[in-house]
């Protein structure tokens, strides 16, 4: 196939985002492929190594979680296909992860639905699709900026270990029991003796290989690969008595067939649905900073919601597990040379043929084998959080307290309420933030004219003179309380004023806030003193006109922001100082 002079692909279309909404606009999927460009040759061969790479990935994940394997096989096909030529950040591709295997699986336990009914997971994928479709059509994609990364990283982390105890069967054939996952991997450890020797031999030979085959710089992208094969052949030809996927799920070498929901299954799927849309869009998230589009094109958060949407509903139609943005799939992708969106469709094409032709064979692989990749997986990605959570160690206590009660959810509780942690920690976390990050600064005008800040705050106002208190933050609400007590004391001043500037107050309608300004500028009337504010945005100028502040206040006591940094500050200051040297009996509010 003839290569490109440079990829053409201008990022998603039909979505009127980004860069070229006038091209987005066309609609049909002829425009769509017209506006995706040509392959490259090192799109066919990056697709084919991903493609392979899902047969091993995908398959252990699915039994991770107790799906069936060919759910995950077939995870690889549609949603690949579909989200690639959709979304927005070129490369990503869009199939199964072990979080939302996991979360998935937890999700169907709790609505206390068989994982196997292959109805009840077709109902569950659409109803995820779904959810990240209105997400993204409500332009939610700013609210995964929300997420904590102290808390990101603990989930993760969780997730990681959930991955590892959850193989530990198939690499060494002895169950670990308790009720949580680390107690099973305590378990797990303690009762060395109970593993089975043929299953402990083929997995540890199977992390062997691929060590081997990582340390060839050509076979990194394929290391999973080489190891699976090599082993699978292993076991096949000296007839070693391990589990096989056979054992646990017949691959028929066919294409992935309709499969409708069961609409019954569907209320008791609505949280859970939104959970694992949650889990998947998430990790998605992070995928578009790694990996920028080759072509220059910008990522949008948004539209990749809505690919990863579509991804799930046509994946849902056909026996896929739910679908999201994969880390490791993309890496693989671009690591092998992915350059455009169509190594993800050669990827999902290749699978359907692999499965269609040679699906047989993939039957014999040992599930030992796909224990110690899992295992591999696993391990590499705790040790490539290990910088991360050093980050979030040193970076505040609460960071870290975040950090480790996400990990300690996830290894404790049901996915989907780990996420509610989570997401509740994250809130807590950022609102304390913005409370300690907000303040307020003295500003004093230089000999030059220039104002400049200070961190020492006044205790008491001083008569005749004007103060000026400078906000500096981003949650003024949050931060009402400490703002409130930093404000200086009128008591025993006369003719004092205090100049308030608001030019970074967001535009937020909060009535705290209001109360807060008719409480400071009352308490002040009552002195002989006043308050006056500075840089009221246009917005803000209407909430005090409609809270009645702009009336207590005095018209000539609010004033708006100008286009220019700390504009108007000097001729409020000149006005106030013209009030506070006023006699009392010509001063009027």
């Amino acid at each position: 196939m003839p290569e490109a002079d440079a990829p053409t692909d201008s990022g998603g279309v039909g979505t009127g985002d980004g860069p070229h909404p006038g091209r987005a606009g066309r609609p049909g999927w002829a425009g769509l492929l017209r506006r995706a460009g040509r392959p490259t040759r090192s799109d066919v061969v990056s697709g084919m190594v991903t493609g392979l790479f899902s047969i091993p990935e995908g398959m252990a994940y699915a039994s991770i979680a107790g799906f069936n394997p060919v759910a995950g096989l077939y995870a690889g096909v549609a949603p690949a296909i579909v989200g690639s030529l959709t979304a927005r950040t070129v490369l990503m591709i869009t199939t199964l992860t072990s979080a939302i295997a996991l979360t998935s699986q937890s999700v169907l336990a709790a609505a206390g639905l068989d994982p196997a009914d292959p109805a009840n997971v077709a109902t569950l994928t659409i109803m995820v699709g779904l959810v990240m479709l209105v997400l993204g059509a409500l332009r939610l994609g700013a609210v995964m900026s929300f997420v904590s990364n102290a808390v990101m990283v603990g989930f993760s982390t969780g997730i990681a270990l959930q991955i590892i105890t959850g193989v530990l069967e198939d690499a060494t054939g002895y169950d670990p029991q308790g009720h949580n996952r680390l107690y099973q991997l305590g378990d797990w450890l303690v009762h060395v003796t109970s593993w089975d020797l043929a299953s402990t031999l083929v997995a540890a030979g199977t992390i062997l290989v691929w060590a081997v085959a990582r340390s060839v710089r050509r076979l990194v992208p394929v290391a999973l690969l080489v190891a699976m094969v090599a082993v699978t052949v292993v076991v096949v030809a000296a007839g070693i008595d391990v589990r096989q996927v056979a054992d646990i799920a017949s691959i028929p070498s066919a294409l992935p067939g309709l499969s409708l929901p069961d609409a019954s299954a569907a209320p008791a799927l609505v949280g859970g649905a939104v959970a694992v849309a949650l889990v998947g869009l998430a990790q998605a998230a992070s995928i578009a900073p790694s990996m920028p589009n080759p072509d220059g094109s910008r990522s949008d958060t948004n539209a990749d919601f809505r690919s990863q949407g579509w991804a799930n509903v046509a994946g849902g139609l056909f026996q896929s597990l739910p679908s999201g943005g994969s880390m490791s799939r993309t890496g693989v992708a671009a690591e092998a040379g992915a350059r455009t969106r169509w190594a993800g469709v050669v990827s999902g094409v290749f699978l359907a043929l692999v499965v269609l032709l040679l699906g047989g064979l993939a039957e014999l692989i040992p599930m030992p084998v796909i224990g110690g990749l899992i295992l591999v997986v696993g391990g590499e990605l705790v040790w490539g959080k290990r910088r991360e959570i050093l980050l979030v160690l040193r970076t505040s206590p609460l960071s870290s307290l975040a950090m480790v009660v996400t990990f300690v959810a996830t290894t404790q509780v049901p996915l989907q309420q780990a996420i509610v942690v989570g997401a509740v920690l994250s809130l807590l976390l950022y609102c304390v933030q913005a409370a300690r990050q907000s303040r307020l600064v003295l500003l004093t005008r230089a000999p030059d004219g220039r104002w400049r800040a200070s961190q020492e705050l006044p205790a008491r106002l001083r008569s005749g003179e004007v103060t000026v208190l400078d906000f500096s933050g981003t949650s003024f609400f949050a931060a009402l309380p400490r703002i409130e007590g930093q404000f200086p004391d009128g008591g025993g001043a006369e003719r004092a004023v205090l100049v308030l500037v608001l030019r970074t107050l967001p535009d937020i309608p909060s009535s705290a806030v209001m109360e807060l300004l008719h409480r400071t500028a009352r308490h002040l009337a009552a002195q002989g003193n006043r308050l006056v504010l500075v840089g009221v945005s246009p917005a803000m100028r209407r909430l005090l006109e409609r809270t009645g502040t702009v009336a207590e206040l005095g018209e000539d006591a609010v004033v708006d922001a100008t286009p220019e940094v700390m504009g108007g500050l000097d001729e409020a200051v000149a006005s106030a100082e013209r009030w506070a040297r006023a006699p009392r009996d010509d001063a009027g509010r």
